[in-house]
């Protein structure tokens, strides 16, 4: 049985505890025929208004550019081998701030949690000004915190997006 939580606080640490320790996840976005499309990736996160963001240094294919201009809803699944789990439910949407993308070039270096991340320069030799550094920002509006021992579920919702 899911127990929701009114605030995000509540399972904020689980929440970090569990990407911190499965680092990368299944990244779903939604074709134009309503489709679910999954790649694995690495997003890193952070809280801001006490709310979970999450970032995605990826290039900006034509797949996910397509689908996240006719469908910006995705959701990150995490998993590991014990039966931990982690989904973001988010509106996602390409950020062109290089001010932004600076900053978030540097959370990936110095890694959000810790120990997720990675030097971007590996794929953008450029910089965070290289044109081929594309950025998402990942507004979640519902997380769910699932612990494989006992299966206990916790779910955060943003107000009003029942």
């Amino acid at each position: 049985m899911a127990q929701k939580v009114d605030k995000f606080s509540v399972i904020e640490d689980r929440f970090f505890e569990y990407i911190q320790g499965i680092k990368y996840c299944s990244l779903i976005t939604v074709d134009k025929k309503g489709r679910p499309r999954a790649r694995v990736l690495l997003p890193i996160w952070e809280v801001v208004d006490g709310q979970p963001v999450g970032w995605l240094a990826a290039y900006r294919t034509p797949v996910k550019v397509a689908h996240l201009a006719r469908n910006p809803h995705v959701t990150c699944s995490y998993w590991d081998h014990s039966q931990n789990a982690v989904f973001v439910d988010s509106v996602a949407g390409w950020v062109e701030d290089p001010d932004v993308k600076r900053e978030v070039w540097d959370l990936y270096r110095k890694g959000s949690p810790p120990g997720v991340g990675y030097d971007p320069r590996r794929y953008w030799r450029g910089g965070p000004t290289d044109p081929e550094y594309g950025l998402l920002r990942m507004d979640a509006w519902r997380v769910q915190v699932l612990r494989g021992t006992d299966l206990a579920s916790r779910i955060w919702q943003a107000d009003g997006t029942a």
